[in-house]
């Protein structure tokens, strides 16, 4: 059972889901799962308000410098590196959606999801190049199946 703030912050985050697979196509179980794990729930933002880990890019107008792990040929290391910043979850969300759908490095993944619209096909190419560690995608799937992220979406979709 979680506890009511980490509940509060996953109804929040399957609303936002919903509402930007609603206008984008990203599915919001990958949004809410990408979510809980690269935030802890949502306890841990990068920075002000960063809930995906994103790295900083040209179209980031706000940056925080951050240490971060990184599994290389097996090894996990310590980087210090720059990440977007945001002011809010729905901003940070909403750019999330929008590299997922439109990033160059999940393109073609994005694009057979729009053929046949398997979610967990999109979910372990995304997260193949979403992280380095070799047990993210497995991750991923497990918690966009938990019973509480699917009821957490299904009472947005409400």
């Amino acid at each position: 059972m979680l506890d009511i703030y980490r509940q509060t912050r996953l109804d929040e985050v399957a609303r936002i889901g919903v509402r930007l697979e609603a206008e984008t196509g990203v599915p919001a179980a990958l949004l809410v799962a990408q979510w809980a794990v690269e935030s802890q729930w949502g306890e841990r933002p990068v920075g002000n308000a960063n809930y995906f880990g994103m790295k900083r890019a040209a179209r980031h107008t706000k940056c925080c410098t951050a240490t971060t792990h990184e599994v290389t040929k097996g090894k996990r290391d310590r980087f210090n590196l720059e990440f977007a910043d945001y002011d809010t979850l729905e901003e940070s969300c909403r750019d999330y959606a929008w590299l997922i759908s439109n990033g160059a490095p999940y393109r073609k993944a994005w694009q057979q999801y729009l053929v046949d619209k398997k979610a967990s096909h999109l979910l372990t190419a995304i997260a193949g190049v979403y992280a380095t560690d070799t047990l993210y995608a497995k991750l991923l799937q497990q918690i966009a199946g938990q019973g509480n992220v699917v009821q957490a979406i299904a009472k947005a979709r409400m």
